[in-house]
């Protein structure tokens, strides 16, 4: 029988590395870096560019954190409402997802992103592998949106077909430096109802992020007015009601694992 060869450790950025496994983000990770705080193997570290493995012992103010590559993990299902931010820490003070699931959710990685005026299902772990193995996949994501005019035959095609765009400015933040995109056909869609002055449908696809499927719209001139991700992955609100959380069910947790050992065997 031929041995396996061993696992190799992961050399992960430190600040990757603190904000994965703390409650520090990663702005906060270079401070206290920068400002000494931060020792590898009991060697004090301000070299921002520095590298750890997963055997690497790490401390912050001389207090080890812990890691463990094999723990159990826990995902969270979070309603989140507009007018909330999915990171750890903002500098303007807006209001963040961590404002309202308190502290001790602080170090659980979101996986995949929310905007600001967006809402629903966004799921949340303590897991790096578990949060990795999730957004880098093509796990379909189901979205309730209402747009600012008419579904017309135009946009159908777009959807059945893909779209390719080398200006994909219009819906994207003014700051992004995303500027061209190519959109996937979508897994799905429905169209509730359609009106001169709005249209409400149901649409499912594959990833969403860079405001997908708000570039996708505003190519049209259709504003999207509202947006509510509806399910993950076949996870779903389960009448969560707007800014409370759940823990998977039984069901949720076995077929996650289901899918990620699948995926590891790809």
């Amino acid at each position: 029988m031929k041995n396996q060869p061993e696992a190799k450790e992961e050399n992960t950025r430190l600040n990757k590395f603190i904000s994965h496994n703390s409650k520090y983000s990663r702005r906060e990770a270079d401070a206290i870096i920068a400002e000494g705080r931060v020792k590898v193997n009991k060697k004090t570290i301000t070299d921002l560019s520095t590298k750890v493995l997963d055997s690497d012992i790490v401390a912050i103010d001389n207090k080890p954190i812990k890691f463990e590559k094999n723990k159990m993990y826990t995902v969270l299902v979070y309603n989140k409402p507009k007018g909330e931010l999915v990171t750890k820490n903002d500098p303007q003070g807006r209001r963040i997802i961590f404002d309202t699931l308190g502290a001790k959710y602080k170090h659980f990685l979101p996986i995949g992103r929310l905007d600001y005026a967006s809402e629903g299902v966004l799921l949340l772990t303590d897991s790096v592998d578990v949060a990795n193995g999730l957004m880098h996949s093509d796990l379909q994501r189901v979205y309730k949106i209402k747009v600012s005019g008419p579904i017309n035959k135009q946009v159908e095609d777009a959807m059945l077909h893909g779209l390719e765009l080398e200006d994909a400015t219009k819906g994207a933040w003014k700051d992004s430096k995303v500027k061209s995109m190519s959109f996937a056909p979508f897994l799905g869609y429905k169209i509730d109802s359609v009106k001169d002055t709005f249209s409400k449908l149901k649409v499912a696809i594959t990833e969403g992020k860079n405001r997908e499927l708000r570039r996708f719209f505003a190519h049209f001139g259709l504003d999207v007015m509202d947006l509510k991700r509806v399910e993950y992955g076949g996870i779903s609100l389960n009448n969560l009601p707007t800014g409370k959380s759940r823990y998977l069910t039984r069901e949720e947790y076995k077929n996650l694992k289901d899918y990620l050992h699948t995926k590891d065997n790809d």
